[in-house]
This record gives C-alpha cells, structure tokens and sequence, in this order.
C-alpha cells in the first residue's frame, strides 16, 4: 500500500461515511499515523440520494473528494480499497490492495439495505444506499417514461407509470413525495402525449403510521402531505414476493409494476473476521460498549450504523442516522488520543438533536425535543440544516442555487439518461435461457 513506517501508532480507519470522516477530522495532526480505507474516493451526503435519482441534483453536488477532507492533514494517507477480512490476531487487514498492520482499528462502514431473507425482492427491486444505485434507480424511472410513450399495451404502460415505494421511514416518505411531485408538475410537461391519470405513486408500510419513529403529529402531517400529493399508502402491508412486474403481499393487495424501490431496511456493514459472538446475525451490527470498543476484541473499535451499543435505554442500540455516527467519531477520537496517553476514557452519550423529514414543496415535519412544527417552516428548516450539513463550499452553494431555481421555475435538474440502466424481470430472464 506504500503506507510509509511511523514511530507513531497506526490508527485504520475503514470507512469515509459520517462516522469515518468525523474521527477522521478528530484525530487531524494529533500524534499519529492515520490511514483510511474506502471503496470509493468520496464521501456521499446520503440524507440527498433521493434527490439524485428523482434529477432534482446531480451527483457532484452531494459527494465530495476523501483527499481534499484530509488536505494538509499530517501523516494521514487515504487508499481506495475493499476489505475482505480482519486478522485481530496478528493487528492486520486483508484487502483488495494488501495486506496493512494497525495498532489501532476503527471500523465505520456504516449499513447496507436489509431485504430481510427475500431472494426475489433483493434481485428485481431497486435499492438507494449508494450514488451508483441511485443513478440506476434516476436512468431506470425516466426509461420507463421512454417505453411508455412508445407502448400501445395499456397494461405494459401502467406497469411502466405505476411505482412501488417499500417503507415509509424518512427515505420512504422523501421519495414518494418527490416521485408524486414529478408526476404533478414536471412530467407532464416532458410527456405530454401520456396520460399521467394512470401514474400511481403506492406507499407500502408494514407498521400502522408513517414515519413511526417521529411523533404522532409529525406522522399525522406527513400522511396528510403525502395524500394531498396523490401518494396511495398501505399500512399493516408487507412484500411477499416480486417477479420484477407483480408485487405480492401479505394481504389480498397485488401492484403491477416494472419499478419495486426497496427503503423497507438497512442493517449493518459488518467485516469478515470478527472474534466469535462480536456480530449480531440478524442486525450484522457489531457488539461494542459505551467506549465503542468491539466485545472480545482489542485494540478494535466500531462506530457509527454498523456498532450497536446496548443499553437499558435503547436494547437495539443508537439509531442507525447521521448525528449518532458523527458524535461516537467525534468522541472515540478523543478516547484514542486518551487510550495511547493512558488517561480517562469518557463514556458516549448521545444527544438526540431531533429528527425531520420532507415531503415536498412547502411540506415538511420536524420533531425537536421542546417543540415540533410542520409545514413550510419546517421546510425551510429541513433545507438550511442540510444544506450546512454538506461537506465543501462548492457543494453547499450548488444545492442552493439548484433548489432556488426548482422552486421558482417548478422543475427539476436536466432529467438527462447519461448511462442505460435496465433490470430484466423474472420472465424476461427465464427466456433467455433458451435462446
């Protein structure tokens, strides 16, 4: 890896997500070697992929260069890599470029989607965890579009208008309010000679309200928003099954679609190599305590979606978002400097600044902890606290001016299809096989 020898101990940080990145910006030109591992060369602001593959930004505009993070950082190197395996006997990392030795190992590769067992559903839907999945998901919705103006089958069309958005978490709510908006204001602009009557926008939530984690106000509003733009919502509605065209349930409800988008769960990244015990199965998150060491495990430490920290307050540990990743990071910074000048480690506590999501145009809900507000306020909120929170200058006024020029001229980005994206249904690949 051309990683240079240091009188320093090494600190691996594997992951450059919220977590990664904060401790990252911790440990800046403390008294050690700091190496950081990612598949990608970039740090994504995930909060806005919804925002990518409905064309309202492009993807520059929320991911911003790992190496321009850590410019000027001393003795900090950062590798594009995968990493297969961890070996905490020996202190090392196997990866798709080598082998590396830490002295300190913090793993921050945060989550992945969770389809929950269903082979079907993980292969035909479309997920939103990453860029490259959300440019798919982008070039798959307006190649529906493409298809649809040329298909004369009416039930191949409405296959091909009609869309499926499982759980109505943040994710789940944020898409299918900026799907609902598309159909509303921008679509039938683009395609006039289609009739947008037969668009449908379908909601399906295994709980019994939407948004289940933010209050019952909030929830309320944000279903009423939701209804006001034409979103269908089912509740108590779990997928069985998907064929790529027919979404099956666990009730007599059945949508033909060609468009299953898939935001129903995620559990965590964990790495391959882990002392026996440490991983939870079913969640994949790893087992730490509250200084965000990795039980049974030393000198290996976990944050940010993939650590679970249990508590009698919160059994099934921290919220797997944005603010608890940036404060364990924040914190486990500072306990590593501790650790090596054999000081006083301070416990995490977490300090829920609130939770919001949008819904669209003026529509937006917002839980604080002495208050909760709804509407166009809370938009505006909802807007400033992202638009702080995006990593560069560059990226912050992009945004801006994208989402001033959306507002006035009620559109969204070039909606252009630089790359084709299709995926092929279950019928569709079984007759293939015998051409």
């Amino acid at each position: 890896m051309n990683i240079p020898e240091s009188d320093l101990p090494r600190v691996v940080i594997i992951g450059a997500g919220f977590a990664g990145i904060a401790i990252a910006k911790g440990l800046k030109n403390k008294d050690v070697q700091v190496v950081l591992l990612d598949k990608n060369n970039y740090h994504t602001f995930q909060p806005l992929l919804y925002q990518v593959s409905t064309a309202s930004l492009e993807p520059d505009s929320i991911a911003f260069p790992i190496r321009k993070i850590i410019k000027g950082f001393k003795d900090f190197y950062f590798r594009m890599a995968d990493v297969s395996k961890i070996n905490s006997e020996k202190k090392e990392l196997e990866t798709s470029i080598g082998t590396l030795s830490y002295d300190y190992l913090i793993i921050a590769t945060g989550s992945q989607t969770n389809f929950f067992g269903n082979k079907n559903v993980a292969k035909y839907s479309m997920a939103m965890k990453d860029l490259t999945q959300s440019l798919d998901l982008r070039s798959l919705v307006l190649e529906n579009f493409e298809e649809a103006v040329l298909s004369k089958n009416k039930k191949r069309r409405k296959e091909l208008m009609n869309f499926v958005v499982v759980g109505a978490g943040p994710t789940g709510v944020e898409l299918a309010g900026a799907l609902a908006e598309m159909k509303n204001n921008i679509l039938p602009k683009d395609y006039p000679d289609l009739d947008f009557t037969e668009m449908e926008i379908n909601l399906v939530e295994g709980a019994g309200k939407v948004l289940e984690a933010m209050s019952e106000v909030s929830s309320a509003k944000a279903r009423k928003f939701l209804e006001e733009l034409g979103v269908n919502i089912y509740f108590k509605t779990f997928v069985s099954d998907y064929d790529g065209v027919t979404v099956s349930t666990n009730t007599e409800v059945k949508f033909n679609t060609a468009t299953l988008i898939w935001a129903a769960g995620v559990m965590g990244a964990a790495v391959d190599g882990l002392a026996e015990g440490c991983v939870i199965e079913r969640a994949n998150r790893v087992k730490v305590d509250v200084y965000n060491r990795v039980v049974g495990e030393k000198d290996v430490f976990a944050i940010g979606d993939v650590a679970c920290m249990q508590t009698e307050d919160l059994p099934r540990g921290h919220p797997m978002m944005a603010q608890p990743a940036i404060q364990q990071g924040t914190l486990l910074a500072k306990n590593l400097i501790a650790t090596i000048e054999k000081k006083e480690l301070k416990a995490f506590k977490y300090h829920d600044k609130g939770s919001m999501a949008t819904v669209g145009r003026n529509k937006a809900v917002v839980d604080l902890k002495r208050m909760k507000f709804q509407g166009i306020f809370a938009w505006f909120v909802w807007m400033f606290v992202h638009l702080m929170s995006l990593v560069g200058f560059r990226n912050k006024t992009v945004v801006f001016f994208n989402w001033v020029y959306n507002y006035v001229r009620f559109d969204k980005g070039t909606r252009l299809i630089v790359r084709s994206f299709k995926r092929k249904n279950k019928k569709e690949l079984e007759a293939e096989k015998f051409v």
